[in-house]
């Protein structure tokens, strides 16, 4: 057995994309093209509008806040939520009050197999 640490202090913090009060500490990233990382959103953080370089999962695993598209409305987002974005999808994503999620990252993902949708119709 191995034990690990992936604290926010360990990780790095972004500042791309006008990004503010996010640190991001990476967990898996095999040679394939696929990554898994811890985000860390401070109060009144934003992670700045970018596309997706692949197809991304963001998995809020305490707090809230929001995430919209490019030309959308901000959508409220909290613990227990997973959100979805295509590859070259442009999206932000921020909070108030402070968050951290597991984000998912990697070509061919299909988050509908295991997870229920919160909207109507899909």
């Amino acid at each position: 057995m191995k034990i690990y640490e992936f604290t926010k202090e360990s990780g790095k913090t972004i500042t791309r994309f006008n990004s503010s009060g996010v640190t991001i500490h990476p967990l898996l990233k095999p040679d394939s093209p696929f990554q898994i990382g811890y985000f860390y959103l401070e109060a009144k953080s934003v992670l700045g509008m970018h596309p997706a370089m692949c197809d991304q999962v963001l998995m809020i695993t305490s707090g809230n806040g929001w995430v919209r598209v490019k030309d959308g409305e901000k959508r409220p987002v909290k613990a227990g939520m997973a959100v979805y974005w295509s590859e070259g999808e442009d999206h932000e994503s921020g909070t108030e009050t402070g968050m951290t999620a597991i984000v998912a990252e990697g070509s061919d993902l299909d988050p509908k197999r295991f997870l229920s949708s919160l909207q109507p119709g899909d």
